[in-house]
């Protein structure tokens, strides 16, 4: 076999393994046991494990604790339904297709947009994705992204970009209030931009009434507008595309899925206009009636820009999605209907502030470190140069809390900070076991 590929040797054929993280001894495996043995020593390694049944969870930054109801659950262990892949004969397919269909209805009546496709692989690539959209259709190679985006959503995002000369430049916030600094995007946006990025709420927490203005902003310059959002927070906020936004994207597994360990996502994205939606990726179904005319039915539709069709020439490569979470999507948004969504809007917002009350007058900190109005999630910042979040979180879990996620590497000039996450599953009690750690902590 190495012959045939013309390699000389294991060793060689695994060169590109970096050398710090090759193992150059044999595995120790001191024998072969029964499989019930084997299960059990398993068993016991795995319940050394804690999860977030386990601990008060207040880590967010993209993948959060919300409550997904059983009904959801049921529908996606349908056999019907488990497999990740929309299908390549979609014909027979029909009930498919038609939950497929129901979740792009219900993102695009959130949204405000036009269309929105039957999902890809998680909120990074839907963001990398518009961003190539919008390349292609301006044909200006310069997309503008908030200074506080996501680290890892910026990393997949110069990954889509690089490879094709698009160049990422970052705009300002305001240091107090956390919202974006529009003097500094109107001096960057140009007639070389091809989009500007806006989220809301921004990975900060901060619902920024700036938001509403960057479209009309970037249409000034023949930009487009990227906005990013939060589907349960469509619950209670203006959609996107009603204030202008031309591409939306998201990452729905707040609305499909429990936590998982951190996956699988469902990548989110939507438009506006026939130019940008021919340069959509993946796949939208449509509904239509049978040749007789008689029974409704459902197809897909332009999936023509896609590589097992167009091959090189395809406008991205990605050929599956997530349609497994899709379906849980268009369940979870079914069961709560418009009304049960902002209610749950209204839950998170009431509890994220009660959060920040409870916190706010802690010796030693500022929180929240931004003043603007805050949605699930607010940045805790220790002013004590003798404490750090990496002991404080360390000192939390030892009292059975995950605490926030440090900021400390990814936004040095915030400091020794961290993002606090709250959402309907935190209990007071909860919340008040963090405040009494805390307090604790910060003085010690």
């Amino acid at each position: 076999m190495l012959k045939a590929i013309g390699v000389a040797t294991i060793d060689e054929l695994y060169s590109d393994i970096p050398k710090e993280v090759q193992l150059n001894q044999p595995l120790k495996i001191d024998g072969f046991y029964p499989e019930q043995e084997v299960r059990s020593r398993i068993e016991q390694l795995l319940n050394k494990n804690k999860s977030a049944a386990d601990y008060d969870m207040f880590l967010g930054a993209g993948i959060y604790d919300h409550f997904i109801p059983a009904a959801v659950k049921t529908i996606m262990a349908r056999t019907e339904f488990q497999t990740s892949y929309t299908p390549y004969q979609p014909e027979i397919s029909q009930g498919l297709l038609q939950a497929l269909f129901e979740f792009e209805s219900m993102i695009r009546d959130l949204t405000g947009v036009d269309a929105v496709n039957s999902s890809l692989y998680d909120g990074s690539t839907a963001l990398g994705e518009a961003a190539r959209m919008a390349i292609r259709v301006t044909s200006r190679y310069k997309i503008l992204v908030p200074r506080s985006l996501h680290p890892d959503k910026l990393s997949v995002l110069r990954n889509y970009t690089e490879p094709v000369g698009i160049r990422i430049e970052t705009f300002g916030m305001d240091d107090e209030t956390g919202c974006l600094d529009l003097d500094d995007l109107k001096i960057k946006v140009n007639t070389e931009t091809a989009a500007v990025l806006c989220e809301v709420p921004s990975f900060f927490g901060i619902l920024d009434p700036n938001a509403v203005s960057v479209p009309s902003l970037c249409h000034e310059k023949g930009a487009l507008s990227i906005i990013g959002f939060d589907p349960i927070s469509l619950g209670g906020l203006k959609p996107p595309g009603d204030y202008g936004a031309d591409i939306v994207v998201a990452e729905g597994q707040s609305i499909s899925s429990e936590m998982n360990f951190g996956g699988p996502g469902l990548g989110i994205i939507g438009c506006k206009g026939e130019n940008l939606l021919r340069q959509m990726p993946g796949r939208l179904i449509g509904m239509t009636t049978t040749m007789d005319g008689k029974n409704r039915a459902f197809s897909m539709v332009l999936q023509t820009r896609e590589q097992h069709i167009r091959r090189e020439k395809a406008t991205s490569n990605i050929c599956t999605n997530e349609a497994l979470l899709g379906v849980g999507a268009a369940a979870y948004l079914s069961l709560l209907g418009p009304r049960g969504l902002s209610q749950l809007f209204e839950t998170i917002l009431v509890k994220t502030n009660h959060a920040i009350k409870r916190l706010h007058e802690l010796p030693g900190t500022l929180i929240p470190r931004f003043t603007g109005q805050h949605y699930q999630e607010f940045v805790v910042t220790l002013e004590n140069p003798r404490h750090t979040i990496a002991k404080m979180n360390q000192d939390l879990l030892a009292a059975g809390i995950h605490g926030g996620k440090s900021l400390v590497n990814d936004f040095p000039e915030l400091g020794q900070s961290s993002l606090m996450c709250v959402t309907e599953t935190h209990r007071p009690e909860a919340i008040d076991k963090l405040r009494a750690t805390m307090e604790k902590f910060v003085r010690s």
